[in-house]
């Protein structure tokens, strides 16, 4: 069984004064499903120290947004995985939607930041998702193919494998629109297939193991029936991962969603 996980990513967003207030009322609701599943939050660079103090010896991750393909040199503004890694990070988001839309990164610039990432030892999330222009144009499935193809390309199947897969599709991404459960589930597990070609036959098991994740305007609302979806392994959350109350039920619901609520997660 796959295991479940969660990530919140606060993108441009917090202070010290929000962030503390943030952490001290959320840390109580994700205690319970700690080791039913696994959960990280990736604040903003300038706050990952202070975060990480927070998080402490909770069990729950730090994670980072973003990081660079170069591990040193005249890079001006980017930060290496080895940097991020001695903050502490476990988790590093590599080729958000908004990083791809707003600051012009290509699969070939994804593939080598999770190469960066991988190569240090932390857990690169790959960010894949088509935009409303290519979903009308019935092309979800060849871009998702291709921003998975460039990472294959660059490191191999099974280190796609060590890593995440978020499937963000980016019209749903900050607008309040949701996928509805039938389009997220034949795109997960379009990605499952779309592995599990790759696969040798001696190595099968790959496209099983990967963890799909789910990421685009997830709510308390809706995160029962997206985490329901049987190739769907939990979430990527953007604004409701600011509020404690919302993602704290949608940590209930992945938990209920993957049998787990009863079953594994901690009572006190």
């Amino acid at each position: 069984m796959r295991k479940p996980v969660l990530i919140g990513n606060w993108k441009m967003n917090g202070s010290l004064q929000a962030n503390q207030a943030l952490m001290v009322r959320l840390l109580p609701r994700l205690r319970m499903f700690r080791k039913s599943m696994d959960l990280a939050v990736c604040p903003p660079l300038p706050y990952l120290f202070q975060v990480r103090d927070l998080l402490g010896y909770t069990g729950i991750a730090l994670g980072a947004q973003n990081a660079s393909a170069f591990v040193s040199g005249a890079y001006t503004g980017e930060v290496s995985a080895t940097m991020l890694q001695e903050m502490g990070c476990r988790y590093v988001l590599v080729g958000h939607s908004e990083r791809r839309t707003l600051y012009g990164e290509t699969n070939q610039d994804v593939a080598a930041r999770f190469r960066a990432v991988m190569s240090v030892g932390l857990t690169p999330v790959l960010c894949v998702g088509e935009s409303l222009e290519e979903r009308e144009a019935d092309q979800t499935s060849t871009v998702v193919a291709n921003q998975i193809q460039a990472v294959i390309d660059e490191v191999g199947l099974s280190s796609l494998a060590k890593g995440v897969v978020a499937y963000e599709p980016v019209w749903a991404i900050g607008t309040g629109r949701t996928a509805t459960p039938e389009q997220v589930s034949m795109v997960h597990q379009d990605i499952r297939s779309f592995v599990g070609r790759n696969a040798s036959e001696a190595s099968q098991d790959i496209s099983d193991a990967l963890r799909i994740i789910y990421g685009g305007s997830v709510k308390p609302e809706n995160a029962f029936d997206l985490f329901g979806l049987a190739d769907v392994d939990g979430g990527l959350i953007g604004g409701a991962s600011l509020h404690s109350e919302d993602f704290g039920a949608i940590a209930g619901a992945l938990a209920e969603a993957s049998g787990l609520l009863t079953d594994e997660c901690e009572t006190n």
